[in-house]
């Protein structure tokens, strides 16, 4: 067993022209990419095999990244599922002239470890340390029942975290 910060991983990056779009920001892809790398190295550190990228979603942009910034990317594996891992990433920009750091993506990425024969490998369980690691892993199973839900591989009703948070047991009901 690991806490999420023995997987934490950072990485800063310099937005070079050859990253940006015609508007002289940063392209998504670029971004989704080196998140993906950020996200990866984490999840590897976590489960000591090779890995792979399941899914990524609850993607935002909420801030263009201009040519020039430093951007820095930070990923810690919040909770683990027998042989997959969820991933937590943020991304920020900084303006060095003009002492300016925004905080502009996050998203979570899902991994599964690969043994040398590429079979998934069960991974060690996640222990979250403190508050901000515990809202995190409480909201992981959320996150992938919906995830499951919407690839066609869970039943709705069969999303317990999902159930409880929509559709909380009213004791008036069962009357």
């Amino acid at each position: 067993m690991a806490s999420p910060a023995d997987s934490e991983t950072w990485m800063t990056l310099v937005v070079q022209p050859n990253d940006t779009n015609p508007l002289g920001t940063l392209h998504g892809g670029r971004l989704l990419y080196w998140m993906d790398e950020c996200s990866s190295i984490a999840a590897t550190k976590h489960s000591r095999a090779v890995v792979v990228t399941v899914s990524v979603d609850g993607v935002s942009f909420r801030h263009a990244i201009e040519l020039g910034s430093v951007v820095t990317i930070r990923a810690r594996v919040t909770r683990t599922f027998r042989t997959s891992m969820e991933v937590f990433v943020e991304v920020w920009a900084e303006n060095i002239p003009r002492n300016q750091r925004i905080k502009c993506n996050e998203a979570y990425y899902t991994f599964v470890a690969l043994d040398e024969r590429k079979q998934p490998l069960v991974v060690p369980d996640v222990v979250p340390t403190n508050e901000e690691e515990r809202r995190l892993f409480d909201g992981a199973m959320r996150r992938r029942q919906l995830r499951l839900i919407l690839a066609g591989k869970l039943k709705a009703e069969d999303a317990d975290a999902l159930r409880a948070l929509f559709m909380p047991e009213n004791p008036d009901s069962k009357k």
